[in-house]
Order: structure tokens, then C-alpha cells, then sequence
């Protein structure tokens, strides 16, 4: 490993100190982070996501009554920003952002309104919305799921298809993009009040792995890349079965050798770990390791994959684990990193 400094972002909630988006390191050899700053000033840039090339970080942002998304270039040296532009429309802003491996389309997903919407980019610079899907529906549980709430857009792993998952309406909705424009293709109703949240991919695109805000549970998919289709495989619950105080599922990320997936939990406040069976995609149970702090929106993988790297909302502090590649598990290193209201946790590309 020649690098051994490496370049994060965090997007976050701007409703107390916050100023928008901030940049940190993760030192390798001295297994610590480090130089937390602000890079950007902007309102609830809640998720960013990075273009492969790194000369791009997209981000979800609200300015003033209106919501959408912004552009920024990235200095990969410094980790410094500098804004491109933005779009943004009347209403609430998006809670996720994702761009193709070419840098040429970004598909955000929006909560509260609903919808999943595409965006062409141009040198970096996003375009007006080729695409907005309108979801319709409801799930049972009334607090929730009394309308659509779409929490996640992104590319299958061919980049054939773009994967919607709606925690309102309890599906995961499979659309053909052409120019940026979304046709529906194939949606996957899965088990009622689950409220699907994000989706992960094994590396070998076969199966793909959902986690669930409101049963706390990964479901297990078997993807058919010849039409766009999923089929269940498996539910496993990410919080022990007498755990019954309030807990909502967060985040889900894979090793990139496809053999743990790890699923954080808001409340539980806790990483479950899950060994993959590498033949039929199914999970089995490893541990849960506490996240030091209230609320863990999300975590990371750092590019050596020797460390995680978790944000806990509600405690406004970083966490940084070492993980045992060899059987996933997490070991504490440090949890006094302060970030004001941190949601989504990124690493520039390497």
C-alpha cells in the first residue's frame, strides 16, 4: 500500500453548527483521522457521491424553498472544493446522489416528494433534469408509509438499468435509462411495512443486498441482469430479537471481495457484520459492534479496506474501526472525531 494518507468527505445537516460539506484524512500508518475542515458552504448537503475519475463530488442541497443538486470539482491533492453549479427546483431537497462511471449522469432520489429524477452532466456541469419519476402508493405502516418516500437511486452494476428503492411503498422499481430519460421496466413489491431504504451490490452482480429502515432486516436479492428483475433470497434481521426499543436501518455497504456486507443500525446504534455464502449470495450472522455515539447515518470502507469508518448523527462524531479481513470484524480505534451533524461518509477514489 504506497498511499497512506487518504482524502474523505462527509455530507451532513446544516440545522445546527454545520456549514455544509467537510473534508478529513485517514492516516494508514498512524491508524488516525485527522484534519477535519469545512470545504464547502452550503444548506443539508446530506449525501455526496464522488465521479470514478475524482474530478467530481455531486451532493443533494436546499436553498431556500427549493431543492436539488449541486456540482463541485475536486482538487484530489488538497481535498479542497470549488462549486460548478446546481439545480435545483421548488420543494424539499433530494436524500441521495449517484453518478455513472463515466460522469455523465446523475440520478438523485427524494424523500418527501417522492420521486427519482436523472440528470445529463456536461464537463462536470449538471444539466436540467432529463427525468423525473413520480411514485404513487402507500404501505401499511400509516406513520411512514402513507405516501411514497424514495430513498435511493443508482446504477446496476452494468449500468444497463438504474435501481429505485421506495421506502413508502415497499419496492424496489428497476427503470432503462436512454439520454437520461427513465422507462420502467420491472418492480419488485418486497415484504409489507419493511420500508426498503439502499441497496448494495455483490461484486459479481448476481446478488444484491437491501437494507430496511423500519423491519431492521437485509434482504437478500437474486439480480437478473437480462431484464432488469429481482427475486427475494433471504431476510435476516440486522438487530438481535429482544432488542425492542426504537431502531431504524441505515446504512449497508460490501467488502469488495463480496464476502461481508455490513449494516448499520440508528437506535441499536450499532454495525451488524454478515458473512456472504459465495454460492447462493445468502448471509450468515458475525457480530454487532457497538458505533460509539447516537444514530449511525452511515459508513465507509476506506480504499485499503483495513479500516470503516462510521458517522454517528445525533452524537456528531466520526468513528474509525479496524476490520480483520479475514473474518470482518471491527476493533475500535478511535471515536472523539468531532463533525457537526454528519450523514453521509465518502472516500475520494483510488
Amino acid at each position: 500500500m504506497t498511499n497512506k494518507k487518504y482524502i474523505g468527505y462527509i455530507g451532513t445537516y446544516t440545522k445546527g453548527e454545520s456549514k455544509g460539506i467537510y473534508s478529513f484524512t485517514l492516516d494508514t500508518t498512524a491508524k488516525k483521522l485527522s484534519d477535519v475542515k469545512s470545504v464547502a458552504e452550503l444548506d443539508n448537503p446530506t449525501y455526496v457521491t464522488l465521479s470514478e475519475d475524482n474530478k467530481n463530488l455531486y451532493a443533494v442541497v436546499k436553498k431556500g424553498q427549493l431543492g436539488g443538486v449541486a456540482s463541485y470539482t475536486v482538487n484530489s491533492e488538497t481535498g479542497d472544493l470549488q462549486a460548478v453549479n446546481s439545480q435545483v427546483v421548488e420543494g424539499a431537497s433530494p436524500c441521495h446522489v449517484s453518478v455513472d462511471r463515466g460522469n455523465r449522469n446523475v440520478l438523485s432520489a427524494n424523500y418527501h416528494n417522492g420521486t427519482a429524477e436523472s440528470y445529463l452532466v456536461e464537463n462536470g456541469s449538471i444539466q436540467p433534469a432529463a427525468s423525473t419519476i413520480q411514485l404513487t402508493g402507500s404501505g401499511p405502516n400509516k406513520e411512514r408509509q402513507e405516501k411514497p418516500h424514495t430513498h435511493y437511486a443508482g446504477f446496476t452494476p452494468d449500468e444497463k438499468y438504474v435501481v429505485v428503492v421506495d421506502l413508502g411503498i415497499d419496492k424496489v422499481i428497476t427503470y432503462e435509462v436512454n439520454d437520461g430519460k427513465l422507462t420502467e421496466v420491472s418492480n419488485l413489491s418486497v415484504k409489507a411495512g419493511s420500508g426498503p431504504r439502499h441497496i448494495a451490490w455483490h461484486p459479481n452482480g448476481k446478488f444484491a443486498y437491501v437494507m430496511t429502515e423500519l423491519s431492521n432486516e437485509v434482504l437478500v436479492l437474486n439480480y437478473h441482469p437480462e431484464n432488469g428483475s429481482f427475486t427475494e433470497l433471504q431476510y435476516i434481521p440486522t438487530i438481535p430479537a429482544d432488542f425492542t426499543e426504537n431502531s431504524q436501518g441505515s446504512a449497508i455497504h460490501l467488502s469488495s471481495d463480496g464476502r461481508f456486507v455490513y449494516a448499520g443500525n440508528r437506535g441499536h446504534d450499532s454495525i451488524a457484520v454478515f458473512s456472504v455464502n459465495k454460492d447462493s449470495g445468502e448471509l450468515a450472522f458475525v457480530e454487532y459492534t457497538s458505533t460509539e455515539g447516537k444514530w449511525p447515518r452511515d459508513f465507509v470502507l476506506d480504499p485499503s479496506e483495513k479500516f470503516l469508518i462510521a458517522s454517528n448523527q445525533e452524537s456528531s462524531n466520526l468513528v474509525l474501526f479496524a476490520r480483520d479481513e479475514e473474518t470482518g470484524k471491527l476493533t475500535l480505534l478511535q471515536s472523539d472525531v468531532v463533525v457537526p451533524d454528519p450523514v453521509c461518509v465518502k472516500f475520494l477514489n483510488v
